[in-house]
């Protein structure tokens, strides 16, 4: 069957898989529904099917030929949080929890390559269909790596794909580098002396230093980082007192930082420190820092972001594909896995307007229209990178 003949009979039915994802859906490390699903699919496929990666992430593994050489294609399962304002008939069906981010598309898209390719066989080596858990800020991929992910399924690359909302729909982008930043959490506990509000010459304020070390927080991207070079740290939250009249003895901040290179987020995590310690200090308070390092920066490799640009643009045309769209400073726990084997992570346009609203917004839904797009996209990145001599 020819993809373009395979794609028009199988839009409605994938859409109406996603749709069925987007109704159930599932948080980090709870999808259980969502891999039992895929698990039954891929096995009616005659697929060989792998469970309990990263708790409740599974691979289907798919062969053909005799070739030893094999990819990774990597789609993730779960769901946000938080509740969903829409009020379609897929809407969800479980109170905070919801699709905000498309990972229902992206399990779809994924299935509809493994049906083609299955039945097609039109490709030499392996193909390892990667369903991953707990993208949203629990680090389904790097729980993966650990169960020995690339150990059990030896690839030579392994290749992401998200939905982008705001980019045209039937557009691809991609670049070599950093496409996503890294993202770490960080706590500054300051302690001073409390007392009476109207003595304050009798108390070291906490509040005071607090305001101060926000302030002073600023000049580590504009002063400590070279201009080229990005970075961001925000202070998200203030927490101090409870009355009126009474300068508390502690006040907590807490935020993010992010940067695109592990230099400069090394020398944001080293900065905040110095920042927080010596401003306190300097206003007769202490501080500690508790930082906690999140997501890795995505960061491209060069061979593999030219190739999947050619593939989308094979798929596409080369006016539909985008290798200039700057970075964004989301995350994405893709980075470990780019961490491990060469690959590349490319946004597909979700469009504008319905379907194409902010991810995370209570009411995004995933464009179905873009379905075919992204499995045609995975189908011929594994044709054409199993088709590669290996020095390519």
């Amino acid at each position: 069957m020819e993809l373009d003949e395979h794609l028009r009979r199988a839009q409605a039915r994938l859409a109406h898989i996603r749709r069925d994802i987007h109704a159930h859906p599932e948080t980090a490390f709870e999808e259980r529904r969502t891999a039992a699903l895929v698990a039954e699919h891929l096995r009616a496929l005659g697929l060989e099917v792998h469970t309990g990666l990263g708790r409740t992430g599974l691979v289907g593994v798919l062969r053909a030929g005799s070739s030893a050489r094999g990819v990774g294609l990597r789609a993730d399962m779960d769901a946000l949080p938080m509740e969903e304002r829409n009020t379609f008939e897929h809407r969800s069906r479980h109170a905070g929890k919801m699709h905000a981010c498309g990972h229902d598309g992206h399990v779809a898209m994924l299935l509809g390559a493994a049906e083609y390719l299955s039945a097609a066989r039109a490709f030499d080596g392996s193909i390892y269909f990667i369903f991953q858990p707990a993208e949203e800020g629990q680090g389904g991929a790097a729980e993966m790596i650990r169960d020995g992910l690339f150990e059990r399924f030896p690839m030579q690359a392994v290749f992401g794909l998200h939905n982008w909302p705001g980019l045209a729909a039937g557009r691809f982008a991609v670049r070599a580098g950093p496409m996503m930043a890294s993202s770490d959490e960080f706590e500054i506990s300051v302690r001073g002396r409390g007392g009476h509000a109207a003595m304050p010459h009798l108390t070291a304020d906490p509040i005071v230093a607090g305001a101060a070390i926000v302030q002073a927080l600023q000049t580590l991207v504009s002063r400590n980082v070279a201009p080229v070079e990005a970075g961001v740290v925000s202070v998200t939250q203030f927490h101090a007192g409870e009355a009126f009249n009474v300068i508390p003895p502690q006040a907590c901040l807490r935020g993010t930082a992010r940067a695109f290179s592990p230099q400069v987020r090394d020398a944001l995590e080293a900065g905040i420190a110095r920042v927080a310690g010596s401003v306190a200090a300097a206003l007769g308070t202490e501080a500690e820092l508790h930082y906690r390092r999140g997501y890795p920066p995505t960061i491209n490799t060069p061979a593999e972001a030219a190739f999947c640009a050619t593939v989308a643009a094979e798929v596409l045309g080369a006016g539909q594909v985008h290798q200039d769209l700057p970075p964004t400073m989301g995350a994405e726990d893709f980075a470990f896995m780019l961490q491990e084997k060469p690959g590349a992570y490319v946004w597909l346009g979700n469009g504008e307007g319905e379907g194409g609203c902010m991810l995370h917004s209570p009411v995004f839904d995933f464009n179905d229209a873009i379905i075919p797009l992204g499995v045609a996209y995975w189908v011929r990145l594994a044709q054409r990178f199993l088709a590669r001599r290996p020095e390519e």
